[in-house]
């Protein structure tokens, strides 16, 4: 399948190869599908929605979600630079909605303000995102670099930060209350307290 088009409804299609990009797309359904080295860059899906759907190795970089339902979706070795995903419909009762990343670029990523509790970023390069105000309990969170990334009144409860680094964390302005942390990367979170550390 290599052909989409507005309000179309796509059930256990895979799309291979596909060159799509700075396109915009209307009103289509995407279940359980499988997108293959695609290119979706700046591209956009307007009020689409995506269930149960995977993306291995895809430029999504500037997509742009705008009144999409996403769940239960996939990203394994993809781009996705400057995504603003608070742009989706991310309907209030539902708290966890079934992200996944690994292996991805995530930079310049907007995630303000949103509710995704157990929201998986794995081995991810996540630098200069945008995590305020919004609530990730019960996430996972590991071997990921978050350079310069922004947490302010962020619900970080229970969150795995295992092997991750460039955590700036402000303990006091942030809800840390069971995060792991490696022993080098919890250092830093003192910098916050003004504790100086000396050997």
């Amino acid at each position: 399948m290599n052909e989409l088009v507005d309000a179309g409804d796509y059930y256990e299609e895979t799309f291979k190869g596909l060159i799509w990009n700075d396109k915009r797309l209307s009103g289509a359904s995407f279940e359980e599908c499988e997108f293959i080295d695609c290119d979706f860059s700046a591209s956009q899906f307007r009020s689409c929605k995506f269930t149960h759907c995977d993306f291995k190795r895809c430029n999504l970089s500037l997509a742009d979600f705008s009144n999409s339902p996403l769940f239960a979706m996939s990203f394994s070795d993809c781009k996705l630079v400057g995504v603003d995903w608070t742009k989706a419909d991310w309907p209030q009762y539902y708290r966890d909605f079934e992200l996944k990343f690994q292996r991805c670029l995530l930079n310049d990523a907007s995630f303000y303000g949103l509710t995704l509790n157990e929201l998986v970023l794995d081995e991810c390069r996540v630098h200069d995102a945008d995590f305020r105000e919004g609530n990730f309990a019960d996430s996972k969170m590991t071997l990921c670099t978050f350079d310069r990334s922004l947490f302010m009144h962020t619900n970080l409860e229970r969150v795995d930060f295992s092997d991750s680094t460039g955590c700036s964390i402000d303990v006091l302005a942030n809800e840390l209350k069971g995060a792991t942390f490696s022993s080098f990367e919890a250092v830093h979170l003192l910098e916050s307290l003004g504790i100086v550390l000396v050997d």
